[in-house]
C-alpha cells in the first residue's frame, strides 16, 4: 500500500478524498475536477475516481486532495471555495504542507485559475504554484461560444432539437427547464440528421451535407460533436435556469456563419439572440480569468484537444499580459489528441518542472520541460510528446468573436457580496 487514503464530507456538503503517501515528501497538491457535473448533489464517486486518474502525483511523492464540490451544476467560484474549504481541512487534519500546489483539468482548469486570483491576493498566499491541463481558460463569457454557434447552426440544417412539432423554446436556455430529454435522445435527433454514428457509405446525400455543413462552419471535431452538443443542451439549461434565474448570457448577433455550401442562406436563416447584460456579467464576474495571478502558472495542454481547443490557452496568455503578469506563465503544448487525460510521464514531468521553479526561482522553458520528460517516461512509459515551438493563434482565430466584445456592467461591492452568500442560487456558491 503506497499511501493512506480517506474520504469524508465537508461542512458545505461537498464528498472529497484526500491520499497521503507513505513517503510522502511534504507537499500536496490540490485538484480541481472539470465538468460540471450536473446531478443536485455532490457525487462521492468523483474525488475517489479522480484520485485513481491522477495517482501519478501520489507515485510523485505529493499528497492528494480532491473535492467533489457541494453540488452538481455550473459555478466555478463555488468550485473553487470548496477547493479552498478542502484545503484547510487538510491543514487541520494533517499539518501545515511545506507547499501546496492546484492542478485543474478541463473546467478544473477554471476553477484552479480563479481559486488563485481569489484566494492569492495580499498575506500569505495558500498555492506556491498551479498546473492548469486541458483548461478551459477563456472562462464562461466567450469559452461557451461554439457551443452557442453549434447549437443555432444544428438547428438550422436539422431542425430536430426542437422538432417543429414540439414546443418551441430559445436555443440559448438549452432546453426548457422541466423537460425530460436524456443524452440518448441527442444521439438518436443527432443521427436522424447527420448519420454521425454511421460509415460514411451507409449516409443518405442529405446526411452527408448536412454533417460537413455543421462541421465545417463551426469547426467542432467529427469525433466531438455529440459531447458538444450535449454541452450546449444540459449545460447551458443548467447555467440558464439553475444559475441564471432564466436570463440569457449568450450571444450570436452579428456573427458571420462561414464554411457552408450557401452561407447567404445560413446567415439568414440561422436564430439569433442577444445576451441579457446582467446575465453575461454574472457569467462573467463568476467564471471569466483577470490574469492577475502572482504565483507560477504552468499550463500542458494538448494541440488537438477536441474538447477545450487549445486556443483557450491563447486566451489566457492575453489575460495575463493585459495584467502585466505574464512572468508567471509558462505554457506548453503536446501532439496529443484526447481531452479528459494526458500522459502520465508528462504530469508527473509537469509537476517537477513547477516545483523547481517554485523552490529555487528556476523558470522553465517548453524546451526545457520538453527535454526533461524522457526522464519521467522511463518510469512511465505513457511518452512524451511535446511540441516546444508550437504557439496558438488567438482566440478568434478559432471561434468567431461577438461584435461588442464582452464589457459588462461591473457589480458593486454590495451585489458581490450579496450573491456570493446565496447557497446553491446563482452562479456563486
Amino acid at each position: 500500500m503506497k499511501a493512506d487514503c480517506y474520504t469524508g464530507r465537508d461542512t458545505s456538503g461537498a464528498y472529497y478524498a484526500i491520499a497521503v503517501p507513505k513517503k510522502w515528501n511534504g507537499s500536496l497538491v490540490m485538484h480541481a475536477h472539470g465538468g460540471p457535473d450536473l446531478g443536485a448533489e455532490s457525487d462521492p464517486r468523483r474525488s475517489v475516481e479522480d484520485l485513481g486518474r491522477w495517482s501519478v502525483m501520489v507515485d510523485e511523492g505529493y499528497a492528494w486532495a480532491g473535492s467533489s464540490y457541494r453540488r452538481g451544476g455550473y459555478g466555478t467560484r463555488m468550485a473553487a471555495a470548496d477547493t479552498e474549504s478542502l484545503r484547510k481541512l487538510f491543514t487541520r487534519e494533517f499539518r501545515e504542507p511545506k507547499r501546496t500546489y492546484l492542478h485543474g483539468q478541463s473546467w478544473g482548469g477554471d476553477v484552479a485559475a480563479k481559486a488563485i486570483e481569489t484566494y492569492g491576493a495580499g498575506g500569505r498566499r495558500p498555492y506556491d504554484g498551479a498546473l492548469l491541463t486541458n483548461g478551459v481558460l477563456g472562462g464562461g463569457s466567450r469559452g461557451y461560444d461554439y457551443r452557442v454557434d453549434l447549437r443555432v447552426v444544428h438547428q438550422y440544417y436539422c431542425q430536430n432539437h426542437p422538432r417543429p412539432s414540439e414546443p418551441g423554446y430559445p436555443l440559448w436556455s438549452g432546453l426548457p427547464k422541466g423537460s425530460t430529454m436524456t443524452g440518448k435522445d441527442i444521439e438518436a435527433r443527432l443521427q436522424e440528421c447527420t448519420g454521425l454514428a454511421s460509415a460514411p457509405a451507409d449516409r443518405t446525400a442529405r446526411q452527408q451535407r448536412n454533417l460537413d455543413d455543421i462541421l465545417a462552419v463551426t469547426r467542432i471535431p467529427e469525433r466531438a460533436l455529440e459531447s458538444h452538443l450535449k454541452f450546449a443542451t444540459f449545460t447551458f439549461r443548467d447555467i440558464v435556469h439553475e444559475r441564471l434565474g432564466g436570463r440569457n448570457p449568450f450571444s450570436n448577433r452579428g456573427v458571420r456563419y462561414t464554411g457552408s455550401h450557401d452561407d447567404k442562406a445560413l446567415n439568414a436563416g440561422v436564430e439569433r439572440f442577444s445576451a441579457d447584460p446582467t446575465a453575461a456579467r454574472d457569467l462573467s464576474w463568476d467564471s471569466d480569468l483577470t490574469g492577475k495571478v502572482a504565483i507560477p502558472v504552468l499550463t500542458l495542454h494538448a494541440i488537438d484537444d477536441p474538447t477545450a481547443f487549445v486556443e483557450h490557452e491563447a486566451a489566457y496568455r492575453a489575460a495575463l499580459r493585459g495584467a502585466g503578469r505574464s512572468r508567471h506563465l509558462v505554457q506548453t503544448f503536446t501532439r496529443e489528441t484526447e481531452h479528459s487525460g494526458l500522459s502520465a510521464a508528462e504530469y508527473a514531468n509537469s509537476l517537477a518542472a513547477l516545483d523547481t521553479w517554485v523552490r529555487k526561482g528556476r523558470k522553465p522553458t517548453p524546451a526545457s520541460v520538453a527535454a526533461s520528460c524522457p526522464a519521467f517516461d522511463a518510469t512511465y512509459g505513457t511518452g512524451c510528446f511535446y511540441d516546444p515551438r508550437f504557439v496558438p493563434g488567438d482566440y478568434a482565430s478559432r471561434v468567431e468573436a461577438r461584435p461588442g466584445g464582452h464589457v459588462w456592467p461591473a457589480m458593486t461591492a454590495a451585489q458581490e457580496k450579496a450573491w456570493s452568500r446565496i447557497p446553491g442560487v446563482g452562479i456563486a456558491p
